[in-house]
């Protein structure tokens, strides 16, 4: 599970063109977006809009009669919705830009290659009546601003935790050690997320443990912290069962026992746990990675009045609240904590008013040239050689 009309023609080829001149010198400068207009107003509906999104993020009743904030929005604004499911962020990012949708459901690890590439649009805060409610600091992140400029608006979040089996492991273990040491006692029985963001993971490892490296941000590294990310992340493939990207996957590999320890996420242990199966987790000591979900529009939108109109429609607490309970996620709403016990309990469990919790998640971001952390003395590895070498991880 997890798993606009305002483009010039030239954008993306404008942003690649300053990507690729930051690569050439011996030092980055920050690159631009594209210069792209957001909506000034929200006109009469156009009468339709897609949506690329998550599963579990636009649920219309068919996959359980009782799950349905998509029908009620129809209902209420004219906007007949159709849903497509993507099942990685890589599928994301090729999609947009085209016209063919409206709204994507993006994380951190493809929204800003999709700002930079000129696929999506920068939005108007001042029409979404929902924004002011947001947590605070879900909102001018990295992942869904740039220079001050939001390009969408905030909708959930959560981490990337350690899970593991409670009758293999004595120990209630509070440290990544047990997955990524090359010894780990449970090698075999491992399990991590598969995408090239688990470089950030090891990333995170490495930050810990080895302070040579001087690692600040997971996703900004140069040549050596790279290096040595990925030769942790093949260390680990040796001693992994199998990797997972679908969350119902993981769910089963750690009730049968195929998996002891490894990453999760909160939704898996608890549904899991709710079948009976000793699964505990907890947000290692390290800290985490973790994803930041925004609703972006498409910078060729057919459809940017039914756009705007879902973004008001999905961050308001009641659909939060729903989404929250359905998908497992903390919402970005903080009023939506408080309609029911049950969500005002999931709050709790995904720490949704937690901001110092939120700081000790290093959120999926889009590695780049020039570095997210602020170095210009050097360059980083962007996401194409992030993708290349997972490829070489999982076939190793």
């Amino acid at each position: 599970m997890r798993s606009t009309r305002w483009a010039a023609a030239g954008a993306a080829a404008i942003a690649v063109t300053l990507l690729a001149a930051g690569c050439t010198s011996s030092t980055t400068s920050s690159p631009e977006p594209p210069k792209l207009s957001a909506a000034s107003s929200i006109g009469k509906s156009e009468g339709k809009l897609n949506l690329l999104v998550w599963a579990g993020y636009a649920e219309n009743g068919s996959t359980d009669p009782t799950v349905d904030w998509v029908t009620p929005f129809q209902k209420a604004t004219g906007c007949k919705t159709n849903v497509q499911v993507a099942n990685t962020s890589d599928d994301m990012f090729e999609k947009m830009g085209t016209g063919d949708f409206d709204l994507v459901s993006a994380s951190g690890d493809s929204s800003l290659r999709m700002i930079y590439a000129g696929k999506v649009a920068p939005v108007n805060t001042s029409l979404f009546t929902n924004y002011n409610d947001l947590a605070s600091f879900t909102k001018d992140q990295k992942w869904n601003s740039v220079n001050g400029q939001a390009y969408g608006i905030p909708h959930g979040w959560g981490a990337n935790l350690l899970a593991w089996r409670t009758d293999k492991v004595t120990k209630a273990p509070d440290s990544w050690s047990v997955v990524w040491e090359k010894n780990s006692p449970y090698k075999g029985k491992l399990t991590a997320y598969d995408s090239p963001t688990t470089i950030a993971d090891a990333a995170v490892y490495l930050k810990a443990t080895k302070p040579e490296l001087k690692i600040t941000d997971p996703y900004a590294l140069d040549k050596t912290q790279f290096a040595a990310a990925v030769a942790l992340a093949k260390q680990q493939q040796k001693n992994v069962a199998g990797y997972w990207s679908n969350y119902a996957d993981a769910q089963k590999a750690f009730e049968n026992g195929t998996y002891t320890a490894g990453t999760a996420w909160q939704i898996i242990v608890n549904l899991a746990q709710g079948n009976g199966a000793k699964v505990e987790s907890t947000l290692p000591k390290e800290g985490s990675t973790g994803w930041a979900d925004t609703w972006m529009i498409d910078a060729k939108s057919p459809h940017p009045n039914c756009a705007y109109k879902w973004m008001n429609w999905i961050t308001t607490p009641k659909v939060q609240a729903q989404v929250a309970s359905w998908f497992g996620e903390a919402p970005a709403n903080l009023k939506a904590c408080d309609l029911t016990a049950a969500d005002g309990k999931n709050c709790t469990v995904f720490h949704a008013k937690d901001e110092a919790y939120f700081k000790d998640i290093a959120f999926w971001a889009t590695p780049q040239a020039t570095c997210l952390d602020g170095r210009r003395d050097v360059q980083c590895v962007p996401y194409s050689e992030w993708t290349t070498a997972w490829s070489s991880i999982r076939n190793s």
